[in-house]
């Protein structure tokens, strides 16, 4: 008897032969890497696989990723995306984008996307500039970013990721860095295992645009300091020493140094699956906060929800069992009609 056995991946399996036109050391060589590894492991046939993209440095992956694929327009690649996945609940549809695809023109459909929970994982690589149209300030830029279209410093307040995808409903929001390649894979294998929509932030660097715009995170030196690691069920403790927490006083949170009497039981214990948001956002907004940390991992990841495009097909085949598959000609014809003759 013949059995549907998968193949055995490597990551060379999910290369391709196209010339990878990033600039030399351009964060999304990471990126790349890291996607090609995960899919190697994920038990999913390479057919399975499709890989939508907007406008951007980003939107290029999908030449080079050896599946499925389709090169969109600008801020559309969540509702093209959505479309595939409808009509194709079966595959594994991963969307590439960055800051400026997908929260400047793409932002409408960024939110919707993740407000119906279609089933979609989203790798959003934020680098804080327009780096394909050659360094305009972006969405996520800092107040009073100097840039070519911004020359004496951007007046904008920037968007926050992260929250903007909770605000959304979103059921997995997480957050990871282009070179923390262990971190990075573990966080896309806990996204594909995500029945929802998963937004996954991944903090890129444009080596020749906003070149460390992360260095604070990615510097051996302030790193530890700098960057606070989720774990479920594990108090939030970070520091190079391990002698920094966060814990919460009233509703506000706190940094506090462990010792003199504080304990790792005085501190806030991380629960991604946390049915109300409410932690989950203020772990999003603790980055803008003096003296915090920036979150990395799960922020947030709740199963249960019912996902859109199993929802929409129900009500098609609830509908068709009613009234029958319908006839479109019939439908195009009905009303008014006029016959037009030469």
């Amino acid at each position: 008897m013949a059995t549907d056995t998968l193949p055995i991946y490597k990551k060379r399996d999910f290369q391709t032969d196209q010339e990878i036109r990033w600039c030399p050391g351009c964060g999304d060589y990471a990126i790349l890497s890291a996607v090609q590894m995960v899919f190697a492991e994920l038990g999913v046939k390479r057919e399975n696989f499709v890989f939508i993209s907007g406008i951007g440095c980003s939107s290029r992956f999908p030449y080079y990723m050896n599946t499925f694929g389709f090169h969109t327009i600008h801020g559309r690649a969540p509702a093209i995306a959505t479309g595939v996945k409808l009509v194709r609940p079966d595959l594994d549809v991963w969307v590439a984008t960055g800051d400026g695809d997908s929260l400047s023109i793409g932002g409408n459909h960024t939110i919707h996307m993740l407000r119906r929970n279609v089933g979609l994982k989203v790798l959003m690589f934020n680098n804080k500039i327009y780096g394909l149209t050659k360094g305009q300030y972006s969405p996520t830029s800092e107040v009073g970013k100097k840039a070519k279209s911004t020359p004496f410093g951007s007046v904008d307040r920037p968007f926050h990721p992260l929250s903007v995808a909770l605000g959304s409903e979103a059921t997995f929001v997480a957050r990871s860095v282009d070179v923390f390649q262990s971190h990075l894979k573990e966080t896309l294998k806990k996204a594909a295992a995500h029945s929802g929509s998963a937004y996954v932030e991944i903090l890129q660097n444009c080596n020749i645009f906003n070149d460390g715009a992360w260095e604070a995170l990615t510097e051996k030196e302030t790193r530890h300091d700098n960057v606070l690691e989720l774990v479920h069920g594990k108090p939030l403790v970070f520091g190079k020493n391990r002698d920094k927490g966060i814990r919460m006083t009233g509703l506000e949170l706190e940094v506090v140094t462990l010792g003199n009497g504080i304990t790792e039981a005085d501190l806030l214990v991380h629960n991604d699956s946390d049915p109300n948001p409410l932690y989950a956002f203020a772990l999003s907004r603790m980055d803008t906060l003096e003296g915090f940390p920036t979150p990395i991992g799960v922020l947030r990841g709740i199963e249960g929800t019912p996902r859109y495009e199993d929802l929409i097909n129900d009500q098609i085949k609830e509908v068709q069992a009613k009234r029958g598959k319908g006839d479109l000609g019939k439908l195009l014809r009905a009303g008014d009609t006029w016959e037009i003759r030469a």
